[in-house]
């Protein structure tokens, strides 16, 4: 699966980005309803459906993953649909999380990659989230590098896909990947070389020589693999890179050629959840956690409001409006458009405390 490279979305890792109501975006991937401004202030069309224009903004705090198809769809599409405002920005997942918990940022929904963020978010800020989609692990790459060739091989079936493994031992091999300390992609991206190594028969060793000393103990690895998730596809669109971690829905969105993994290996099938336990690594310190050793864990998008002391009523209400479209229709398909695999929507922690509009959208998702 891979098609040809084409220009970055410009403006990518810029990390916030706003789009209000009365914004028009010409084509809200099919999915989604077409929208027009009427003219007349205070209102927008909808599906002939005349939506006020109203005064709370959905903040939305997301994985870097999930820039593309939130700015550029879901966001905009939610804007309007509701009347709401839209604010997106993105990052690591675990990163946001901390900077949501110790009172940095104040977003009114909160969108992580696997559910540990949200649990260090808290249950006080977000006793319930709901689960609808999971973003399978692929290795991007540039098809105009060293070792281009290697991987076009593989990736059209002429070569065993352990010759990309052992590609990226080589020594001077330019890989990219996220920090395993603050993003759930850098961490799962490590114990996907792990699996790779038991389920291809890889040699012993090669997770190290892939990504240095002691990133499974504590460590980084090789530091000078380390990017920010909202700028590691474009380092690799330069040429600057040989190959990187990437979800699946970032290939699919940005056109990038990349190299489909098993199941077994690439975190995205629940039903693999007892073999994606078996790897496992250990999270450095921060000033605000004690070491953590983490385990595999099927790469599932959550979502979940923010509940905040300060937060005005009419921002609470279009976050919770914003989660609810996210799980409606429109948004599900939009999310399966950018090659998301789909999951049946599933309320986690306190059911009681979830929004009716929410439940209703939860129920319909089937």
């Amino acid at each position: 699966m891979k098609t040809h490279m084409q220009a970055r979305w410009s403006g990518f890792p810029v990390r916030r980005r706003a789009v209000v109501a009365v914004a028009f975006v010409g084509v809200i991937v099919g999915a989604c309803t077409s929208a027009r401004s009427d003219g007349a202030a205070g209102t927008s069309t909808s599906a002939g459906v005349v939506v006020a224009h109203r005064s709370g903004t959905a903040d939305v705090a997301f994985a870097g993953s999930l820039l593309a198809v939130d700015d550029k769809v879901v966001g905009p599409g939610f804007a309007h649909a509701t009347g709401y405002t839209y604010t997106g920005r993105g990052g690591g997942s675990l990163g946001l999380a901390h900077e949501i918990a110790s009172g940095e940022i104040a977003p009114g929904v909160f969108e992580s990659v696997g559910s540990a963020p949200v649990a260090i978010v808290g249950s006080r800020r977000s006793p319930w989230y709901v689960q609808f989609a999971a973003s399978p692990l692929v290795i991007a790459y540039n098809p105009n590098g060293t070792y281009g060739t290697t991987f076009e091989r593989v990736a059209a079936g002429r070569l065993p896909l352990a010759d990309a493994f052992d590609a990226m031992a080589a020594p001077g091999f330019r890989l990219g990947r996220t920090n395993p300390a603050t993003d759930p992609q850098g961490q799962a991206f490590v114990m996907m070389v792990e699996l790779a190594q038991r389920t291809l028969g890889l040699p012993a060793g090669i997770v190290e020589q892939i990504l240095g000393p002691g990133v499974t103990t504590g460590g980084t690895g090789t530091t000078g693999q380390i990017f920010s998730e909202t700028s590691l596809d474009a380092h690799l669109q330069a040429g600057q890179l040989d190959a990187a971690s990437a979800f699946r829905s970032q290939a699919v969105q940005l056109h990038l050629h990349y190299l489909t993994l098993p199941a077994a290996v690439d975190l995205g099938d629940p039903a693999d959840a007892s073999g994606y336990a078996k790897a496992s690594l250990v999270v450095p310190a921060t000033a605000t956690q004690a070491a953590t050793t983490v385990h595999g864990a099927p790469l599932v998008i959550d979502i979940a409001t923010v509940r905040e002391p300060a937060q005005a009523a009419d921002d609470a209400a279009a976050a919770t409006a914003f989660v609810a479209y996210q799980l409606s229709a429109a948004g599900r398909q939009a999310y399966a458009a950018a090659g998301f695999t789909l999951l049946p929507a599933t309320v986690v922690g306190t059911r009681s405390s979830v929004p009716a509009s929410v439940l209703a959208a939860v129920r319909a998702s089937g």
